[in-house]
């Protein structure tokens, strides 16, 4: 048998050198329901073309998400602005660690060219964490959307923003440049934090949805939350309770998907009949729409989810 060694990938530096310390977690084997096909049609080829062209960076690629091939043949794709790095080293997160550069000042406009390229009806901006920078970036995310709606004016925006810790007047900037839609996830119950998400406070994220709300009373707001982490069910239903305080409008629930073995281990795969149970229990705690399944991804299905929700506003 013949045995080949990839020269390159022995040269090539670790993608996530800051966990190189971390022991090697086990990985469980996915089961059936979890197991998406390989990408390869023509329409996953033309839209990666057009993000190489536009040099951007998508969460599509670099968070590893299951869904690529399915959305990226459909010409949709989750813009991921201020580079590729994240200063934060979260358990779950496949995104680069380390220290940002500069921001692209053209990168406002590459964006808007892409989404406009795409013929996208609804466009998803998603971000690094930049601590580094003042104000976390909240004025970049206003540049993106101020370029999409001058050159695709019937385009609705949706960001998923991080938490902005610290940076006052972050939030009220990202608001002020009127997206249609307002998300930043929890990412998982407040006991998993100091292991899964050490670099953030779960009440300030909390309070982060709840202040959108008091800024925009009318701005749709969105969080979402992955399960098989080792919580409770307890825990996600007192999640639910927290963003419902808050006044959050969409709820989406998903599978973690664990990235290697540096990272944090799935501690279970949570069937598909749990998740249509929390769906049920969210709709009935008063979520206007509530995406729960396996493959749920905060950007999976956005522009289609984002018109029903419209739809059962106006309706009601």
């Amino acid at each position: 048998m013949a045995v080949v060694i990839d020269t390159l990938a022995a040269t090539r530096p670790p993608r996530h050198p800051e966990k190189a310390h971390r022991p090697d977690q086990p990985v469980l084997r996915k089961p059936d329901w979890i197991r998406v096909k390989a990408p390869v049609s023509a329409g996953y080829l033309q839209t990666r073309r057009i993000v190489r062209d536009n040099g951007l960076h998508t969460v599509c690629e670099e968070a590893g998400c299951p869904n690529i091939g399915e959305c990226w043949e459909h010409r949709h794709a989750t813009f991921m602005i201020m580079g590729d790095t994240c200063t934060r080293a979260c358990a779950f997160c496949n995104v680069k660690t380390g220290l940002p550069g500069a921001l692209d000042t053209a990168e406002p406009d590459h964006v808007a060219e892409a989404t406009r390229k795409l013929g996208l009806a609804h466009v998803v901006i998603t971000s690094v964490d930049r601590d580094d920078l003042d104000d976390g970036g909240a004025a970049h995310f206003a540049a993106v959307i101020g370029a999409i709606r001058a050159r695709c004016p019937d385009t609705t925006i949706e960001v998923l923003t991080p938490d902005f810790l610290r940076k006052d007047g972050a939030i009220e900037t990202v608001v002020a440049a009127r997206p249609d839609i307002f998300n930043h996830n929890l990412e998982t119950v407040p006991s998993k934090y100091l292991s899964v998400r050490p670099g953030a406070r779960y009440f300030a994220s909390v309070r982060l949805l709840q202040r959108v709300k008091e800024v925009e009373p009318h701005m749709f707001t969105k969080s979402g939350i992955m399960v098989g982490l080792g919580e409770a069910r307890e825990e996600v239903l007192q999640v639910m309770d927290d963003l419902r305080a808050a006044n959050v409008d969409f709820l989406t629930i998903g599978q973690y998907l664990q990235p290697s073995r540096k990272h944090h281990a799935v501690v279970r795969f949570v069937p598909p009949e749990e998740f249509k149970a929390l769906a049920a229990i969210a709709q009935a705690k008063g979520f206007s729409m509530v995406a729960a399944s396996p493959l749920t991804r905060s950007s999976h299905h956005a522009g289609e989810d984002f018109a029903r929700l419209k739809a059962l506003r106006t309706a009601r």
